[in-house]
């Protein structure tokens, strides 16, 4: 597979990379890997997180009363967490619409699907697409990237902040001639049978966890091994991945190569990721054909 950079011609400076997410912590699941491993040879790496996460589902039980309380004190948290993973990885960070280091997002989370947060008068899933796109626009306007990393036209597993996350960028980088390659985070299939063997081997039986089964479905981000033509193959930056990951207290718990959500379903860190170019004008992978 090949490299996110591959092709790539700057003048003189390093070369620019610009992550979109939606909620703090994503940034360093979906592409932690990707991020620390360019971060390390010395890309310029920026991170854009969409909203601070406020409907988040809280882990530990001493902060569980951040969680659904009035004023959203979740999201003020969640940015200090934020924060935090962002030095562990080395890169510069930016809130969209945020005027400020403490400014406020102009969107909120929009919750899981079906969520009442979704009429809330800033949820980004229901964000009027033009004006979302205007707003990560004016992001790329600043950073000018050579490479932007994203999610697939799913958000990776159907939550709607992510496809609003996804939606938003592919018209903002098409209004800007779609000259910009976009990637989406997307998983060999080969990858995701062999983690889920891996997991099955090394996650302890006894902690409440759950491990994936052969039967189980995969996430819709989990596409033919064909599809993903990029990936970045970098387990030296696993131990830094984990310490972002330890950052995010009230939303991971960390393993040993592994971590798990508020599910308790457990994925495996392998230190690869995998991505394909998005057509900007569809959405869609430009290998989406490919078997």
């Amino acid at each position: 597979m090949r490299d996110l950079l591959e092709g790539i011609e700057v003048d003189g400076r390093a070369p620019r990379l610009l992550f979109v997410h939606a909620h703090p912590d994503d940034e360093t699941l979906a592409t932690g890997v990707a991020i620390a491993h360019h971060a390390a040879r010395g890309d310029e790496v920026h991170v854009l997180t969409c909203t601070l996460g406020e409907e988040g589902e809280v882990i530990p039980a001493h902060l569980a009363h951040l969680e659904g309380a009035p004023g959203d004190p979740l999201a003020e948290h969640r940015r200090a967490e934020l924060r935090g993973a962002m030095e562990v990885l080395g890169v510069t960070h930016h809130l969209l619409g945020a005027t400020g280091p403490g400014g406020a997002p102009a969107y909120r989370d929009s919750g899981m699907a079906g969520s009442a947060a979704a009429g809330h008068p800033r949820a980004w899933a229901a964000a009027d697409l033009d004006e979302a796109a205007s707003a990560v626009g004016a992001v790329l306007d600043a950073v000018h990237p050579d490479v932007v990393v994203t999610y697939d036209a799913t958000g990776g597993y159907g939550h709607p902040d992510h496809v609003r996350t996804h939606e938003a960028t592919c018209r903002a980088v098409a209004r800007r001639g779609g000259t910009t390659p976009v990637y989406a985070v997307l998983t060999p299939r080969s990858w995701a049978v062999e983690d889920r063997a891996w997991l099955a081997a090394h996650v302890p039986p006894d902690r409440g966890f759950v491990v994936p089964g052969e039967g189980d479905p995969f996430a819709s981000s989990v596409v033919p091994d064909a599809v993903v033509t990029h990936a970045v193959v970098a387990p030296s930056v696993v131990a830094v991945q984990h310490r972002a990951l330890y950052a995010h207290e009230t939303q991971v718990v960390v393993g040993d190569g592994w971590y798990a959500l508020s599910n308790h379903v457990v994925s495996r860190l392998a230190g690869r990721e995998g991505f394909a170019r998005l057509d900007v004008a569809t959405g869609r992978p430009v290998t989406e054909g490919a078997t």
